[in-house]
């Protein structure tokens, strides 16, 4: 009889930590500072698996500000967004992030939006929006001159622009300089974890970490990577991408600040504005349109795995079902320049079709659960081991730095290690 051979596979683990975050935008920078600084003596990873950080949802949005004033109030929105702007913009003052707080119109354009643009102005009065008030048309046209279609309209002058990659990596910077164990491992996809009594196996894409604890903030990603741990919340992300169009050096001057539309109360998103950049030019966007690859910005990127995935939730369906005449017409946007030029001369009438060129993109992860609606608030759940960032649609770039505090709160509670 031959002999039996037995082979034993070892998994070499490159390094051991406290603490791994999964995610590097800016909820898990801010996470991670906020840990570290709670107690400086933990060693804590960050693994991205792009190979810079804020690659997605963090460095493609649209690098604003956010007041606040939309979100209801009580909400984990409403408090982390107000309390997250007032420390950011103390942030990028103390460390030189280029940051401009120019405040913002949210303009209506017909007498059938003064009542939601009321309930906007009322929640800004709840959630302590400083710096707003009304304005009429005539005092919309003496801040931006251009915005002839405004008939009555809020000023938000606690609204800013910022160069939100900027913030993330000074975070990166503090981060590391906490304790020199600390480590940002870029371009390290986590392909999946493994527990056991004493501490997880972080596979990524390069190699094998052991972690005691795990924070997830993975994003577009969240609802993934909870599963793969048994935490099913009942939900599912969805991509929408959002497209830009840049405005042309002719008709840049048209905008001075940010001009935004009285978004539409039947659907989750606020409409195509007008945005001042903080690097210099204006851009058009975005609008919302259902993509068939999460991280897909190109307008016919497809992926079986996601586009099986999304329509195999029943949610999903619920949603599509409800909205699916307003889907078509974003769809028929992101597609036609001339409607999408159309839907933005609402605001500034003398617009033209040269004055825009095509942009970037991203996509906004949103939240469904299986009856189609949207979970509109932040989520975080834990394990007695791991956090899980689930939902932190915008404004969580804005409120970064409040999730952040929420989950080293909630680290030092669930962990009992900082």
């Amino acid at each position: 009889m031959g002999q039996t051979v037995f082979i034993t596979f070892v998994v070499k683990i490159m390094e051991q930590f406290d603490i791994g975050i999964i995610g590097g935008g800016m909820v898990g920078l801010a996470s991670a500072w906020k840990i570290a600084i709670r107690n400086p003596a933990l060693k804590i990873a960050v693994f991205e698996k792009e190979a810079q950080l804020s690659s997605h949802q963090t460095g493609r949005n649209s690098g604003v500000i956010h007041s606040g004033i939309y979100y209801k109030p009580g909400s984990y929105k409403a408090k982390n967004c107000v309390e997250g702007r007032r420390e950011l913009v103390r942030f990028s003052k103390a460390y030189n992030i280029p940051h401009d707080i120019c405040g913002k119109l949210i303009v209506a354009t017909h007498p059938s939006e003064f009542p939601f643009l009321e309930k906007i102005y009322s929640n800004g009065q709840q959630n302590g929006i400083e710096g707003t008030q009304w304005v009429t048309a005539q005092q919309i046209q003496e801040i931006e001159p251009h915005c002839t279609g405004g008939i009555r309209g809020i000023h938000v002058g606690c609204t800013g622009i910022i160069d939100f990659p900027a913030v993330v990596r000074q975070l990166g910077v503090l981060f590391a300089n906490i304790n020199s164990d600390n480590a940002i491992y870029t371009g390290h996809e986590v392909i999946r974890t493994q527990t056991n009594s004493e501490d997880y196996l972080v596979h990524t894409s390069k190699s094998v970490f052991s972690c005691k604890y795990l924070v997830y903030c993975g994003g577009l990603q969240s609802d993934r990577l909870a599963l793969q741990e048994g935490v099913d919340q009942q939900m599912r992300i969805l991509g929408f991408r959002g497209d830009y169009y840049d405005l042309s050096e002719q008709g840049k001057h048209k905008v001075n600040h940010l001009i935004y539309p009285v978004p539409n109360p039947q659907f989750p998103f606020l409409g195509v504005h007008f945005t001042r950049m903080i690097q210099g030019g204006v851009e058009c966007g975005p609008n919302a349109v259902f993509t068939f690859k999460r991280e897909g910005y190109g307008k016919l990127d497809f992926s079986w795995k996601d586009t099986a995935e999304a329509l195999s939730f029943k949610g999903t369906w619920k949603f599509l079902g409800k909205h699916w005449k307003f889907g078509l017409d974003e769809y028929r946007r992101a597609f036609s320049k001339k409607l999408f030029h159309r839907q933005l001369q609402k605001l500034i009438p003398d617009l033209t079709l040269d004055d825009l060129i095509p942009g970037r993109s991203g996509i906004r992860a949103m939240a469904l659960d299986p009856d189609g609606q949207m979970v509109d608030d932040f989520r975080i759940v834990n394990t007695h081991r791991s956090i899980h960032v689930l939902n932190a649609p915008s404004p969580a770039a804005t409120a970064g730095l409040a999730i952040g505090e929420e989950v080293a709160q909630l680290a030092h509670k669930q962990f009992n290690i900082v």
